[in-house]
């Protein structure tokens, strides 16, 4: 969004046909753009307007309902940690006893809001002018919360007198290609992590498929996940790490307006164990039992898949894959049936365990009339999309599979889901 058009969206006309605009529709978006053109909107103002309502209809799966009253970018919305997450956050720095935190890396202000909403100073930062203009206008509410358009790198911490950093660092081009290495993020993680020096809480937000080497050892890094989606991962340095450094996984659920967590943890630092579903102990391996259980993607991208594996009370297929079977249902806390706490794994039924090879397998699914998979992977090469082809469906009947390695093997589970 350029600063013309942002003025024009501030003006009272530009405030008021935003809050006009009909809940955001994909299929008379035209439409409506053509209406507001019939009507005399400035062309720019309707275009704005437009944009926003489309940016805030998609920010309301991250942020409910503060989405409409809020304006957003691209990015902004890309980059944006969800309401429920942000929360968390704040939680972190309120109950480390920190006053004042400056969000270095602040975009539209999604995690600022959360700084703000639970009583802390904040002073956020973002090095683009438009994106902390808008962030400036979704704090209006907060008094307490000061944007300035600036480097969050060059701040005087000492002299603002904050007790907290927390930054967001940007890990995409302006391209949107997706950026891996974390020396070329915007700003450089060894840039923000330097600031513990400085001011020993520091919380970093980034990307879940960070790997584990080269991350700092005296900070705890978490894992985050929401209903089975593995969000991002934290870095948490000082008293933001109240249980001192380590791996952990946060499980966050959520189900008819109440949202569950759980946490797994393990002391041994990252960077200790290889790339796979790594553990601090070797978990057993063996065949196929009755039940399999997918870990949820937070604890196996936090290593702490052995745990998971000890919880469930069962065993790994393979050493290097992170399926756990077993030969009896799992606890039923570690599933969330009738539990307050959120599920560590999804769990299901194994119907049959047969060597993998197209021909027998589609000879098992047109003599039961399956005209529908569901097709899960894991350690094999095959790719659903080219396996459902070669499959030749047809029936009313519908099935799971699971394509993995059982002891080295190329095996296929077919499986039914457990209820929740």
């Amino acid at each position: 969004m350029d600063p013309a058009t942002l003025s024009k969206l501030l003006s009272p006309e530009g405030w008021a046909l935003l809050a006009a605009l009909p809940p955001y529709d994909e299929k008379r978006a035209m439409a409506l753009a053509m209406r507001l053109r019939d009507e005399g909107v400035d062309p720019d103002l309707a275009s704005g307007a437009l944009t926003q309502s489309r940016l805030r209809a998609k920010a309301r799966a991250k942020l409910g309902d503060f989405a409409d009253g809020m304006l957003f970018t691209p990015d902004g919305v890309e980059q944006a940690t969800r309401l429920v997450v942000a929360a968390l956050h704040a939680r972190r720095y309120l109950e480390a006893g920190v006053t004042k935190v400056a969000d270095l890396t602040s975009g539209i202000g999604a995690d600022a809001l959360a700084f703000a909403g639970v009583g802390l100073q904040v002073l956020a930062t973002d090095i683009d002018e438009v994106t902390a203009a808008i962030a400036t206008v979704n704090l209006r509410h907060f008094p307490e919360a000061e944007v300035r358009h600036t480097d969050g790198l060059t701040l005087d911490l000492e002299a603002d007198g904050v007790d907290g950093v927390y930054a967001d660092p940007a890990r995409r081009t302006r391209g949107g290609q997706r950026i891996f290495d974390p020396r070329a993020y915007a700003p450089p993680l060894d840039a923000v992590w330097a600031l513990r020096d400085r001011v020993p809480a520091v919380g970093i937000k980034v990307g879940p498929g960070i790997p584990h080497q080269g991350l700092p050892a005296d900070a705890e890094t978490q894992w985050v996940s929401v209903d089975g989606d593995v969000v991002e991962a934290g870095l948490w340095f000082g008293p933001l790490a109240p249980e001192g450094p380590g791996r952990s996984a946060l499980v966050l659920h959520t189900t008819g307006g109440t949202t569950r967590s759980r946490t797994l943890r393990s002391a041994v630092p990252v960077g200790a164990h290889a790339a796979g579903p790594a553990y601090d102990e070797a978990p057993p391996v063996g065949a196929p039992g009755a039940y399999l259980y997918e870990p949820d993607g937070a604890v196996i991208r936090a290593g702490l898949v052995g745990q998971a594996v000890t919880e469930l009370g069962g065993r790994l297929l393979d050493p290097t894959i992170a399926y756990v079977t077993t030969d009896a249902p799992a606890p039923a806390t570690s599933v969330g049936a009738g539990s307050i706490e959120a599920p560590i794994a999804t769990g299901y039924r194994v119907l049959h365990v047969m060597p993998f090879g197209v021909k027998r397998l589609k000879a098992y699914l047109r003599e039961r009339a399956v005209g529908r998979v569901t097709i899960k992977k894991r350690g094999t090469a095959v790719t659903p999309e080219a396996l459902r082809a070669q499959l030749s469906l047809k029936g009313p009947a519908e099935a799971t599979l699971v394509l993995t390695r059982v002891s080295g093997t190329q095996q296929v589970l077919v499986v039914e889901p457990l209820p929740r």
